[in-house]
């Protein structure tokens, strides 16, 4: 929950203390008509469940604690806009040159990373509730790998997906209950199943793919006026001190796809570490409506991730 200071505030950790235990790859082979109906019974149940995507478990190797996102508000410092060099330039240049400047540091200096996603979007007009995931991603070849945290409902649930790698599928299983009996599934990761309840696949889950998207908009957005553009120091997330940079589109238009976005680029690490993005009001005079937000915390780069780290017989995820 948020503290009265509108920061985060941690929570414990519901993935600690668990037994260790040892697994074999040896593992009884179903016979043909078994794994029919067992696929047959699968897809059913995937068609009349929640999405795949984010939810946590428990894990061996994941103590570090979770963190609860406070309902989106404005940065409390008072805004200290940047000064243009030429008064005659688009708001929005000076924060694009800021961004391709972090996206290049990020390319040269990030090889990896792990940290909790918290996310929350919506969706077909309504907004899901807050989702939890441990991810740990790998730039070269692109990988993912994905432990479900929270909600209850999924998790404990497991998602990897390599680059050019397990013929571009998507490899998941579902984390407890009898769906956690239906073994794994290897989808397509822009298929109906896989984009349940999802705006995005695991394609493109990850700091460096919110970036660029970042920079193609603001690159379609410069090309028009009606923009607002704001920067605030000073900014906290997850008790880093962040540069938030704020875009607002006072009247809505068709060429946008927001009214206000506000993205905090991690002043250390020189990438974001949150995004939030607003529709217009509903009714006039009424409050944006929360339409999509990301927050990475417990950030780690650089961890030397190998193949081990994205295979499903890695002896410490729950693949069966």
């Amino acid at each position: 929950m948020a503290r009265k200071d509108g920061r985060l505030a941690p929570v414990a950790s519901p993935t600690a203390n668990r037994d260790a235990r040892g697994r074999s790859d040896l593992r009884p082979t179903a016979s043909p008509l078994l794994r029919v109906r067992r696929y047959t019974l699968a897809i059913v149940c995937l068609l009349t469940t929640s999405s795949w995507g984010v939810e946590p478990g428990r894990r061996d190797h994941l103590t570090e604690p979770v963190y609860r996102v406070s309902h989106a508000k404005a940065p409390t410092t008072q805004p200290q806009q940047k000064p243009m060099a030429n008064p005659q330039e688009h708001p929005l240049v000076p924060a694009l040159q800021f961004a391709k400047a972090g996206l290049a540091k990020l390319d040269s200096r990030i090889k990896d990373y792990s940290c909790t996603l918290i996310k929350r979007e919506r969706i077909g007009g309504t907004l899901n509730d807050y989702e939890y995931i441990f991810i740990k991603v790998r730039h070269h070849p692109f990988s993912v790998y994905m432990y479900f945290l929270g909600p209850a409902a999924i998790k404990g649930r497991e998602c990897i997906f390599v680059a050019g790698r397990n013929n571009g599928k998507l490899i998941a299983h579902e984390g407890q209950g009898f769906k956690a009996k239906l073994g794994v599934f290897r989808l397509d990761p822009q298929g109906m199943l896989a984009m349940r309840g999802q705006r995005y696949p695991i394609t493109e889950v990850g700091i460096r793919t919110l970036t660029a998207r970042l920079i193609q908009v603001a690159e379609h957005d410069s090309r028009y006026g009606e923009c607002e553009v704001k920067w605030f120091k000073g900014t906290k997330v997850d008790n880093r001190s962040c540069t938030c940079i704020q875009v607002t589109h006072p009247v809505p238009r068709k060429e946008f796809r927001f009214h206000v976005a506000r993205v905090f680029i991690d002043d250390e690490l020189q990438f974001p570490i949150r995004y939030e993005s607003y529709q217009w009001p509903s009714h006039p005079g009424g409050p944006p409506l929360l339409d999509e937000e990301y927050t990475y915390v417990n950030m780690k780069v650089n961890n030397g991730f190998t193949d081990a780290d994205f295979q499903e017989r890695n002896p410490s995820y729950r693949f069966q």
